[in-house]
């Protein structure tokens, strides 16, 4: 008889402690995305080449569909600060929960860093993203990568349950298929998240703005797309029902 009362003590106490499991998930999901992610990157070049590019691109798109299937019915499994806070301009997302989200993303991703440092101590990058040509270049390449795989983000995961449960394979392969082309040029970090660690962790931030800032801005320029396509459409459909 006292258990349904503490509960709700322990709710008024604590007013974010049912949402506990959400950012449990987002710390676990945004860990795994970075170990296994920068972790392909950095035993590529501890064993010589024996992971590939192709391996790397491939390993960041099935971690990310692995985890958007586990982890998804929990959080959402954004795992991704720029795809919490462009879902929150969008209105698909609580404001209130952004700044928890964000947190766990980056203390998933920090800790997965700081697991590969004590792993690879002598590994001098972790897996950063730097640009192979000019800031520019790779500013705008990542922007328009998070652009288009928010836009998919978008599409999948907000709308009928059919899409639903193919979201996993849309947004795995849209990270994947980025990963391969533009990874050798700018990294294709699309998450501010994964990029943040292991420049903090390694100690090479001086390209970190770059990661941070243009997915970000692709991330929110997502969203007024989607809402112009997604109106076009439903009047498409309102006026052929006429």
């Amino acid at each position: 008889m006292y258990a349904p009362r503490a509960r709700r003590l322990c709710i008024n106490i604590f007013p974010g402690s049912m949402n506990i499991p959400k950012y449990t998930a987002e710390f676990i999901g945004t860990f795994a995305v970075v170990f296994c992610g920068t972790g392909a990157i950095v035993i590529n070049q501890q064993s010589g080449g024996t992971v590939t590019h192709v391996g790397i691109s491939i390993t960041f798109g099935l971690i990310v569909m692995a985890m958007i299937y586990a982890l998804g019915p929990i959080s959402g499994a954004h795992l991704n600060p720029a795809v919490s806070l462009a879902f929150v301009i969008a209105k698909k997302f609580s404001a209130k929960q952004l700044i928890p989200y964000i947190t766990s993303q980056l203390s998933g991703a920090l800790s997965a860093s700081l697991v590969l440092r004590l792993l690879f101590p002598d590994n001098a990058l972790l897996g950063s993203t730097n640009p192979a040509g000019s800031a520019l270049q790779s500013f705008i390449l990542e922007l328009l990568l998070t652009f288009f795989l928010m836009l998919v983000i978008l599409n999948v995961a907000i709308g009928s349950k059919e899409q639903g449960l193919f979201a996993g394979l849309a947004i795995g392969s849209t990270v994947l298929l980025e990963a391969m082309f533009a990874g050798p040029v700018c990294g294709a970090s699309m998450n501010p998240a994964r990029s943040f660690a292991p420049a903090i962790v390694s100690g090479h931030v001086e390209n970190l703005w770059i990661y941070i800032l243009a997915p970000v801005v692709g991330a929110l320029l997502a969203v007024p797309a989607w809402k112009f396509l997604t109106d076009k459409k439903s009047e498409n459909e309102n006026s052929t029902a006429q």
